[in-house]
C-alpha cells in the first residue's frame, strides 16, 4: 500500500517539475577595471532563450550573444523579468552602442552599426561605470564560435 501511495504521489508531482537547461559556457571579459563573468549563447536556440524567465543576475554577471555574422542585430525583452542594458560589440569587442531595456516588452533595441556580439547586463551597468561607444571589452577572443 505504501508503494502505491508513493508512486501515485510521484506521478502527481512529475508534471510540475522543471528541468534546468544545460549549463552554458562562461568566459571572463574586462572593461577597464571592471570584470564580467559572461555566460555565452552561441546557438540559435540559446540566443532565442537568452535571459528569459531569470529572476536574478549577480552584478558582475552577464550574457554574451555570439552571432553568425556582423549585422545590425536587435534584441527584445519578451518573457524577460529583469531590466537589462545591452551593449552591441563589433568583432574586436568594441562597444558600438548601449541600450537600456525594460522587462516584458517587445520593443526592438538594435545595434546602430554592424555588430558581431551583444552583451546583456543588469540595467544601468554600463552607464554607472562610464562605459559606452568605443569602449574595448577584453577577452572576447575566448568566446566559442557560433554554431
Amino acid at each position: 500500500m505504501r508503494f502505491q501511495t508513493a508512486v501515485a504521489a510521484l506521478i502527481g508531482v512529475l508534471p510540475s517539475l522543471t528541468f534546468a537547461a544545460p549549463a552554458l559556457p562562461v568566459i571572463e571579459l574586462t572593461a577597464g577595471m571592471h570584470r564580467i563573468e559572461a555566460e555565452v549563447v552561441n546557438t540559435q536556440e540559446t540566443r532565442m532563450r537568452g535571459l528569459m524567465m531569470r529572476q536574478f543576475m549577480p552584478a558582475h554577471r552577464g550574457m554574451l550573444f555570439v552571432f553568425d555574422a556582423d549585422a545590425r542585430h536587435c534584441m527584445w525583452m519578451k518573457n524577460t523579468l529583469l531590466p537589462l542594458a545591452v551593449a552591441f560589440l563589433d568583432g574586436q569587442g568594441r562597444i558600438v552602442n548601449v541600450e537600456e531595456m525594460q522587462p516584458r516588452t517587445e520593443d526592438n533595441h538594435c545595434a546602430t552599426k554592424p555588430a558581431r556580439y551583444a552583451i546583456e547586463m543588469n540595467a544601468q551597468w554600463f552607464g554607472k561605470r562610464g562605459l559606452g561607444a568605443g569602449t574595448q571589452l577584453l577577452g572576447i577572443e575566448h568566446a566559442p564560435p557560433p554554431r
